[in-house]
């Protein structure tokens, strides 16, 4: 294949612009936000678990404490309307009032078993509350670094890809400088070569694999006119000769 000299010096230009856009992508991918998001959203997701198992044994205290309460109230009425049988007189045989005053015993330790329960609950209650409340801190504090880890992110983001959009309008405008089948030869071998299809001789070396061309290379590459595209032996990427080839 055959290009004008000018030609194979600009491959090196999009070639360089290629490297920074591939520079940018790896960026953009590696930055510390990303593992830092990670991070913070796997915490997260663990204390609103908590948080919600918090919030649930403090729900099911609720119920437990309002039922507890009931039975108490319950328990308080009924020995309320014996003591009120008993003093008003309406049981006069002795049995009745022996029975009256057995329940009524009874009811005070059921009264008093209850209330032991009720309270209980409610310290059972006060201490996931407790755990509601700091768990809730918790996770406010870790949304507030997920938000301001996002937020650099973004920037970042933003500022990569404002340089790779220049980076691309300039490879077009110089790519499109360029043969179509010199191009085409140059987007083959970049593929094939991690992303390297064209590389400057210099000083005898190739920048590509950087290896020292021998002598018969060297040899070759002199005999080789200015508009021939010679490809290096050792990485077949294009050659592109300069005033600093050393040949």
């Amino acid at each position: 294949m055959n290009a004008a000299p000018a030609d194979q010096i600009r491959l090196l230009d999009v070639q360089a612009l290629d490297a920074r856009l591939s520079q940018l992508a790896h960026k953009r991918r590696s930055l510390p936000e990303h593992a830092e998001i990670d991070s913070l959203t796997k915490d997260l997701t663990q204390l609103r678990d908590l948080l919600i198992a918090a919030q649930t044994e403090e729900s099911d205290c609720a119920r437990e404490q309002t039922k507890a309460e009931q039975d108490v109230d319950q328990v308080r009425q009924r020995a309320v309307r014996d003591q009120q049988r008993l003093d008003s007189g309406s049981a006069t045989s002795p049995k009745d009032l022996e029975n009256l005053q057995r329940e009524l015993v009874s009811l005070a330790k059921r009264q008093g078993d209850l209330e032991d329960v009720v309270l209980e609950v409610m310290e059972r209650r006060e201490s996931a509350q407790e755990r509601v409340a700091e768990l809730t801190e918790r996770v406010a504090a870790v949304q507030a670094r997920v938000d301001d880890a996002t937020a650099r992110r973004d920037a970042a983001e933003q500022q990569l890809d404002s340089e790779a959009a220049s980076a691309t309008k300039e490879r077009e405008l110089v790519a499109g400088s360029i043969p179509a089948d010199l191009l085409k030869l140059y987007e083959k071998i970049r593929g094939q070569q991690g992303g390297v299809g064209a590389a400057r001789l210099f000083q005898r070396r190739c920048e590509g694999c950087h290896i020292e061309l021998n002598i018969t290379e060297i040899n070759d590459v002199r005999a080789a006119a200015p508009d021939t595209v010679v490809r290096c032996e050792n990485c077949r990427r294009i050659l592109v000769r300069t005033s600093e080839s050393g040949l």
